[in-house]
């Protein structure tokens, strides 16, 4: 069983390499690698796809490797492979990134990413910290997390979805904010897993574990 981080440049990779192979060598998950090899990515049973900063720039990072982005996408949409959007990386998974300008997504999970806007004026941007998730639907990935679980957020855009069956949990920031997203084999976080302690790991766990 081969995991395949995606490095593009666009993302945490060391927090996040260091959890994914703990918790795949505690669950007896197989390999996790982080690479830019698209044929590591194309051979691999499941994808990650992280991401800190703007949409534009990690849209524009991540369709520059180009061999890397169409081996990416023949796995998720025509093999099927399981996928996770960390972050940024959730955000990638929408049709239109607003941030700056309007970017195009991958288009996996229909719906836009927007500035946060709390109707509380006392909360700032970016929504930076623990926050306690609310899960509006059951999935694999959340298998021993409830509601209440606490994660760890930093971002200034969130994922308003087009379809409520594809927001699988959210947060309360002066308003619901996406914490999870996904359908199919996909799936995605808003928050980072590898900063999230125990909900974080159970997840991570749970994703290396996943069977759609």
């Amino acid at each position: 069983m081969l995991t395949a981080i995606i490095d593009y440049e666009s993302g945490n990779l060391h927090s996040a390499e260091k959890a994914f192979q703990r918790m795949a060598k505690e669950t007896g998950a197989g390999t996790v690698v982080v690479t830019a090899d698209a044929d590591v990515v194309a051979r691999a049973d499941r994808i990650v796809l992280p991401g800190d900063g703007a949409f534009p720039a990690c849209a524009a990072a991540l369709r520059g490797q180009s061999g890397l982005y169409d081996a990416m996408r023949e796995a998720v949409e025509q093999k099927g492979r399981p996928f996770l959007g960390i972050c940024v990386g959730m955000q990638l998974m929408a049709t239109w990134g607003r941030e700056y300008e309007d970017t195009p997504g991958l288009g996996w999970i229909g719906g836009e990413v927007v500035r946060i806007e709390p109707s509380d004026p006392s909360l700032k941007v970016p929504h930076m910290g623990w926050n306690d998730l609310v899960i509006d639907h059951d999935h694999p990935v959340f298998d021993g997390i409830r509601t209440g679980d606490h994660a760890y957020f930093v971002h200034s855009y969130q994922f308003r979805v087009d379809d409520p069956a594809e927001r699988l949990a959210h947060v309360d920031y002066g308003g619901d904010v996406t914490a999870v997203v996904g359908r199919d084999t996909m799936v995605g976080t808003q928050f980072h897993p590898e900063k999230s302690q125990k909900t974080g790991l159970r997840l991570i766990a749970n994703f290396l574990n996943w069977t759609p």
